[in-house]
């Protein structure tokens, strides 16, 4: 039996905007996938977590009449540089240049 964990360790996944992934299973620089993907930046996913909505639950009811289901989800990216490396084990996301931008200013 081969081991499953050791296998999705040895991949590197790119989420597009668009919801597609793509695993590549050796290490690329950041400014080989922007040249494969114009108009984009890579960002390195660090945390993702869900929080209950406080405010949301004090709400009238959903169509479907649960309230328990409103959550947040907050999402913690890294913008990386043009010669930074994508490594193995990671998970990266595309930005299109015009949110990268606004991510900036902020």
């Amino acid at each position: 039996m081969g081991n499953c964990q050791a296998i999705d360790a040895a991949t590197l996944v790119i989420q597009h905007p668009s919801g597609k992934t793509e695993k590549f299973y050796s290490s690329l620089s950041a400014s080989q996938v922007m040249k494969m993907n114009p108009g984009h930046c890579v960002a390195l996913l660090i945390s993702t977590t869900v929080y209950p909505n406080k405010d949301i639950q004090n709400c009238s009811k959903n169509n479907n009449g649960d309230t328990n289901n409103n959550q947040v989800r907050l999402t913690r990216i890294k913008l990386l540089k043009p010669n930074d490396a994508l490594l193995l084990g990671h998970v990266y996301r595309l930005i299109t240049t015009q949110g990268s931008s606004k991510l900036q200013t902020k």
